[in-house]
């Protein structure tokens, strides 16, 4: 929506000038533009009406929708422990009639999706895993591969060049940081969610991605990957641009069971944290700098009393650094010159401990705590953000229980330049609450119970 205010604001500007150097010359003379219709320019008359009709349907429901919802979205938000898995997970019910899926929450990825099969491509039955079936939903409709939509807009999803016919379906091979994969095709479909009312309502013609293949640790016990980065084509793009542009989540401690969770909220709700937020917890939110991420801006990082020697140009995103805040990453990811001065700082507090290395766990800084361990004794770490707020996570959020007896510090180096990321372990028992129109975060405490 930015970027097409902007566009307008230019055009108006432009228009109005042009206007002014007319009225300047001579009686008889006039300005003269040439219009022409957006789809002259584009050849194929099949995939020309694809697109039109699926703006124009866009355009409408969104009209339509924006007069009839009432409240915000709220879905339950779990720890995946029970799955052997360190995200954090909600459900979707997609398609018509809506079938009922468990997805990754991941504010670092644009594209919903989720298992499926599809013209005999994807698994009909996996173990622990539900199939979503394209061809028995009556809304769902696949994206051609001639269209605009896919040659153009969704080249940054990973979109195919492969098109063999108009009529074939717009494929992806959709790329994860961590080496993480999902193939098939995109689609527009339904999703029903719950209102913070009570009520339930269909959002239609979302994009969403029928994943016949997927590969990845991430996708541990889940059935698709909820995208809420801030794009055009995320799940948080249509939610916020109905229900208000807000976005809250409060994450339980990492190792709750499925049974005790919390919610994610798109829109208003009265669990707001804009009125339980203590001065000093509002930050900017830098929605433009490290795209389609949600980037805050770090000043420092101290221990108890003492400010870390960090150069500043690991916050610079300019210089490729930076700091984004991902519910898709577990551990948080600093860059070699902020993670070395933060871990060899805590591990000072931590000399009473045992070092061991266990296997299968590739973290620096682990110790035997079967002794046991006084977490009072560890100061507290504060990351110390623009605008003077502080961001002081719980003991246990970065001395994090890694197996039986084992704790580790919850950092890992992101390598010389890096974006540091602040994982969803960092953030856990906290509110977060994403302003996306005023570009603020803001954030307190909770026990998200």
């Amino acid at each position: 929506m930015q970027r097409i205010k902007t566009s307008l604001s230019c055009l108006c500007l432009i228009t109005t000038l042009l206007l002014l150097t007319a009225a300047d010359s001579t009686e008889d003379t006039a300005v003269r533009l040439k219009l022409a219709h957006r789809d002259t320019l584009w050849p194929n008359p099949l995939s020309r009406i694809e697109d039109i009709i699926g703006a124009d349907q866009k355009r409408h429901s969104l009209i339509s929708r924006k007069r009839k919802f009432k409240g915000g979205v709220k879905m339950d938000l779990g720890s995946g422990i029970d799955y052997g898995t360190a995200q954090y997970f909600t459900e979707v019910r997609v398609g018509t009639p809506a079938k009922k899926f468990r997805v990754v929450v991941d504010t670092g990825s644009e594209l919903t999706w989720v298992n499926c099969r599809y013209r005999g491509r994807g698994k009909g039955k996996v173990k622990n895993r539900r199939v979503f079936r394209a061809e028995e939903s009556k809304s769902f409709k696949t994206v051609g591969c001639f269209t605009q939509t896919c040659k153009v807009d969704l080249m940054n999803l990973f979109s195919l060049s492969t098109c063999p016919t108009p009529s074939t379906p717009c494929s992806y091979d959709y790329r994860y940081a961590d080496g993480s994969a999902a193939q098939g095709v995109f689609a527009k479909e339904t999703i029903t969610v719950g209102l913070t009312n009570g009520r339930k309502a269909r959002l239609r013609g979302l994009l969403v991605g029928c994943s016949s293949s997927f590969s990845g640790q991430s996708f541990q016990g889940a059935d698709g990957v909820l995208g809420l980065a801030f794009s055009d084509f995320s799940f948080t793009s249509t939610a916020t641009s109905l229900f208000g542009a807000k976005l809250s989540y409060c994450l339980v401690d990492h190792l709750s069971n499925k049974n005790i969770s919390n919610y994610l909220i798109f829109g208003y709700s009265s669990s707001s944290t804009s009125t339980k937020t203590a001065p000093g917890r509002t930050t900017p939110l830098d929605l433009t700098l490290i795209p389609p991420f949600y980037a805050i801006n770090i000043i420092g990082i101290s221990i108890g009393d003492d400010m870390l020697d960090i150069p500043t140009q690991v916050w610079d995103a300019t210089t490729g650094g930076g700091t984004i805040l991902d519910s898709g990453t577990s551990l948080t990811l600093l860059a070699e010159a902020a993670y070395k001065p933060v871990v060899t700082g805590l591990a000072r507090y931590l000399v009473e401990l045992k070092r061991v290395k266990p296997e299968g766990i590739p973290i620096e800084y682990c110790f035997s705590s079967t002794s046991g361990f006084n977490e009072s004794k560890l100061p507290q770490l504060t990351f110390h953000l623009k605008g003077g707020a502080r961001f002081e996570p719980h003991r246990k959020s970065y001395l994090v229980d890694a197996a039986p007896g084992v704790k580790c510090l919850g950092f890992m180096s992101a390598g010389t330049p890096a974006t540091n990321v602040v994982g969803n372990i960092m953030q856990q028992n906290y509110l977060w609450e994403f302003d996306l129109m005023a570009s603020t975060l803001s954030f307190a405490p909770s026990t998200c119970t």
